[in-house]
């Protein structure tokens, strides 16, 4: 996994940021959803710790979101990375054992909506491994809301499974905005990071109110299957399975009582049914 990761770090896309004016501010809160590539596993077995998934095939979403606010805005996640979407067919990696593949890169995606990196005010990322941060060092002009116990995980030698190796150094490049507990976002309540470790130690989930949608929930890696929301099953890879139980019974008793649209980030199905870019939920 260390070597994916190496490879989605190294070579990313360049662009012409003055090509795209500045965004337009926005009235109100919009959440873009973005198409950040695509995961194809031969075996899910790593996925569920208690054996439902051995040697059964799957597919992950990999998406970002961005966050537009009258304040500014933030992109959650940066997916796999621009240059796998140079790769017509995608790249095969692991001995074959996992496909990644990308249509449209990130930045294209962000200029159909008239956003560039410098339009970015924040980054934050639900965890450090490499399908979440791929496309980080495009935005290393935005502030970096990253969680402590996070960044001190990825900057162990070797970093553990699945962090992106390259990460750690371009956090300490970057302005930051350290974080260990739940985050008000732009100080009035409308996105909030929460923190929910087990999955890693410092993972985080967004809490996104929109004034017609209602609260929205991204759930980083919390799940990373319909099913595994309601089984309650536990990647084998999982920092801590007592935390992350702790973390899902916090977030789905916030979902109970918000009545939040709970989006696990890896469904294909579920990023199927949130509108398609230059559309958005409000």
């Amino acid at each position: 996994m260390h070597r994916i990761a190496s490879l989605l770090f190294t070579g990313l896309l360049a662009f012409d940021a003055m090509s795209v004016r500045a965004a337009e501010a926005v009235a109100e809160v919009r959440l873009y959803a973005i198409d950040c590539g695509l995961l194809q596993f031969k075996d899910l077995t790593p996925f569920a710790d208690t054996g439902e998934y051995d040697g059964k095939p799957g597919n992950l979403a990999a998406p970002c979101f961005l966050i537009r606010h009258p304040k500014g805005n933030l992109l959650w996640d940066t997916g796999l990375g621009d240059k796998i979407a140079a790769a017509k067919d995608g790249v095969d990696v692991e001995n074959g054992a996992l496909h990644l593949s990308q249509k449209t890169t990130l930045i294209d995606q962000l200029k159909s909506i008239g956003v560039t990196p410098a339009d970015v005010s924040y980054v934050a990322f639900s965890h450090f491994h490499f399908d979440h941060t791929g496309n980080a060092g495009e935005f290393t002009g935005s502030t970096w809301i990253v969680n402590k116990a996070e960044v001190a995980t990825a900057q162990q030698n070797p970093p553990p499974y699945g962090f992106d190796p390259g990460i750690a150094a371009l956090v300490a490049k970057a302005k930051t905005q350290p974080i260990d507990g739940d985050y008000d976002v732009f100080g009035d309540g409308s996105v909030k990071i929460l923190k929910t470790p087990g999955h890693t130690p410092g993972h985080q989930v967004l809490e996104v109110k929109l004034k017609k949608s209602g609260v929205v929930i991204l759930s980083g890696d919390l799940y990373h299957t319909l099913a595994n929301r309601q089984f309650r099953r536990v990647p084998i890879f999982n920092t801590e399975r007592a935390d992350t139980l702790a973390s899902i019974d916090r977030v789905e008793k916030i979902v109970t009582n918000t009545h939040a649209r709970f989006v696990v980030q890896h469904s294909a199905e579920d990023f199927a049914r949130l509108p398609k870019l230059p559309a958005y939920l409000n």
